[in-house]
């Protein structure tokens, strides 16, 4: 049964509550996109309440009781506001498990059939995963020195750099040459063994004292250096310890500590059996490290660099022979690999192909994907624009701008194309169109590792064909995408149903906000005048509201004349299309077309209401007449925009005087009426107020005759 979700609290206790409480989590960590549970019983997920959370893209079931949630840019945030629940007091780990818990996770964990891929992949995943924002980073190190290079700014690719441009290269070398040590750390977290450890077996590999004897001249006993002569590279080999041992330069190699700690998690954890906890601290690390530096040295570290250069030197004959197959291959099996998390075993290959080879050929055709992805997410975005779709709007635009700054696809794919069929079809014609420019126009390569954005356009050569390729694959899917839209006929009749209901139930709050403004204008003016000097009438008899005549309007004296406060067509309130003034509940009056945009007052008086958004002023007369000027229909909404005003409150007014400018063009482009109204809002206590409609008139013209 679901735990619901539903129910006061933070966006981080609902998302607790939605994977089924604090004790249900195992571990919780975090990538740029998402967080990632496992659980120890992935069917206490409430995965449709969670996706109807504010915030949350989408929710991803795993096997083996793994559950990712797609929250986008502000996962770090969501991440830190779990953790620092009091119910997640444990760091990120559950409460000690009953009994009862751990035969409940062996039963989910004997679920999943297939469960040991999604191990092997996850590993590779969580191994990388982390190290994406620094990875992103020197990437665009590279971009900014690819861009100056190409400007002539500076040879970047000189052998003879000034010390300044040398230490640029090491602000971006920094993370590719010691990526090994990150790896082995993160994997050695993964496997739950001391990544401290993990690091320090890779570390020793990668020593000046290990690299100083690939060098011949070092003077070093027991090395001996051969040249290869069909590769022209140099391979030497050291004798320690009477054995051979094989060196090899690992920086920037992934392989070798992704092997090296899958085997350092056996030994670590049979050292943990095998020593009393008591002394774990001491003898656990020292022999780890005793066992695991030599085995890395002489057989995991030569075996991960022939592993990692067979996969390259693999796709890399693929490259030479069929590059057309290779170049529409790689941009068409990407967008099935990103979302499942296997894409980081490719990226890995780019790597060593960067390390051995000293260029890569499989970011340009990617960058093809990347792009095709980003050009559905605008066409989406389009779209979104076009039929007024507030959230989804929001939702591409951030993605969009992740993917074109950043070249993350995440916020794309679960943020909007994975919920929406229409949108793969459409996408991969853009991979496609991309991966055959690239493949017919004889490749792209790079020296660098590079995220596919905008920023890192220059570090892909030949620029021009990379250039070329991304921009028919972005084009291409957003075309596709916007003109045969992402939501079928039926889908799409739908959406633009509910819109237009969520519009109108918009429209009518703003309607009766405005409504009950117009009120409190209204009886503002009145509850002024009940306060007024000579001339309040507030005592007086009442007949019906709106009267325009009465019996005793032969007894009411001589009238006096309220003018037009614009120029225009007068026409009775009726015909005003607003039911509050056609109720007559603010009073008798007129309605006028206005030929410009001048208001003026249409009595003598105190100005004694400016509404702060301009479209409404109240003007009391010194016999108590009090007048209502509202400027055009429901324009509240437009919070001020195009109205000009030019008076203030208190100050006392001549026929005439200017009160506000409107910009007419803008009311109508905000698609509200510009019928300006004037109405007399204390009708009810006086005899008779007549309108005189159905004339065309100048401002200061007569249009209402009031008796007292």
């Amino acid at each position: 049964m679901n735990t619901p979700v539903a129910g006061p609290g933070t966006q981080a206790e609902q998302i607790l509550r939605g994977v089924g409480g604090a004790g249900n989590i195992e571990s919780l960590t975090h990538c740029a996109t998402r967080l990632r549970f496992q659980l120890h019983d992935g069917a206490k997920v409430d995965a449709a309440a969670l996706d109807a959370l504010d915030g949350v893209m989408a929710t991803v079931p795993q096997s083996g009781d793994r559950l990712q949630i797609v929250i986008g840019g502000a996962v770090a945030r969501v991440y830190s506001e779990i953790m620092n629940l009091p119910s997640m007091s444990g760091g990120g780990t559950a409460r000690p498990e009953s009994d009862a818990d751990v035969k409940a996770a062996m039963r989910a964990k004997s679920r999943g059939r297939y469960a040991w891929v999604d191990n092997f992949f996850e590993y590779l995943s969580d191994s990388f995963r982390p190290l994406m924002g620094v990875l992103l980073g020197s990437s665009l190190i590279i971009a900014i020195a690819s861009v100056l290079d190409a400007l002539g700014v500076v040879d970047f690719r000189a052998a003879d750099k000034s010390a300044t441009w040398v230490f640029v290269d090491a602000m971006w070398r920094s993370v590719l040459y010691f990526l090994p040590i990150m790896v082995a750390y993160n994997a050695s977290k993964k496997l739950k063994v001391d990544p401290w450890v993990g690091a320090a077996v890779m570390a020793a590999v990668m020593t000046p004292n290990f690299t100083g004897m690939l060098n011949p001249k070092s003077g070093i006993p027991g090395i001996t250096c051969t040249t290869n002569g069909t590769l022209g590279t140099q391979e030497c080999v050291a004798h320690v310890f009477g054995l051979p041992m094989q060196l090899n330069d690992y920086g920037g190699q992934v392989f070798v500590p992704l092997l090296m700690v899958a085997l350092l998690a056996l030994v670590y954890k049979g050292l943990q059996r095998i020593f009393p906890e008591t002394v774990h601290l001491v003898f656990v690390p020292f022999f780890s490290m005793l066992i695991m530096i030599p085995i890395t040295a002489f057989l995991i570290g030569p075996l991960g660099v022939w592993a990692g250069n067979g996969l390259g030197e693999g796709l890399s004959w693929l490259n030479g022979n069929a590059p057309i197959v290779f170049a529409i291959m790689i941009p068409l099996i990407y967008p099935f690999l990103v979302p499942l998390g296997l894409h980081w075993p490719l990226n890995a290959l780019m790597l060593v192909n960067i390390n051995t080879l000293g260029y890569d050929f499989i970011q340009g055709p990617m960058g093809a994907w990347n792009f095709a992805c980003f050009g559905a997410t605008a066409g989406v975005l389009l779209l979104s624009l076009r039929h007024r779709e507030k959230e989804m709007r929001q939702t591409a635009t951030g993605a969009l701008a992740a993917g074109l700054l950043g070249g993350i696809s995440e916020p794309s794919l679960y943020g909007i194309h994975l919920r929406f069929k229409r949108i793969y079809p459409r996408m991969l014609v853009g991979c496609l169109v991309g991966g055959v420019i690239v493949g017919v126009m004889g490749g792209v390569d790079t020296k660098a590792f590079a995220f596919t954005s905008l920023l890192t356009i220059p570090v892909f050569s030949p620029m021009a064909t990379y250039s070329i390729a991304i921009t028919a694959s972005f084009f291409v899917s957003m075309a596709l995408v916007y003109f045969s839209d992402f939501r079928t006929p039926e889908d799409r009749a739908q959406a633009n149903a509910e819109r237009d209901a969520a519009e109108e139930a918009s429209r009518g709050e703003a309607e009766a906000a405005d409504d009950r403004e117009l009120v409190a204008v209204g009886a503002a003016a009145s509850a002024a005048g009940s306060v007024a000097g000579p001339g309040s009438v507030s005592g007086a008899p009442a007949p019906a509201a709106g009267a325009s005549t009465s019996s005793s309007a032969s007894a009411a004296g001589k009238g006096i004349e309220l003018a037009a406060p614009v120029a225009g067509r007068v026409v009775g309130l009726d015909e005003v299309g607003d039911p509050v003034f056609a109720s007559r509940a603010l009073g008798e009056g007129v309605g006028i077309e206005p030929a410009d945009g001048r208001v003026v007052a249409p009595v003598d008086g105190e100005l004694i209401i400016v509404a702060a958004t301009g479209h409404a002023f109240g003007i009391r007369t010194a016999d108590g007449i009090e007048v209502l000027i509202h400027i055009g229909i429901d324009t509240v909404q437009m919070k001020g925009e195009g109205f000009d005003v030019r008076a203030e409150a208190g100050r006392q007014v001549s026929v005439g005087d200017l009160l506000v400018e409107v910009d007419l063009d803008a009311v109508r482009a905000a698609e509200h009426p510009t019928v300006t109204l004037m109405t007399v809002t204390n009708t009810a206590d006086l005899a008779s107020v007549e309108p005189h409609t159905g004339q065309t008139v100048t401002a200061g013209a007569p249009v209402v005759t009031v008796r007292r």
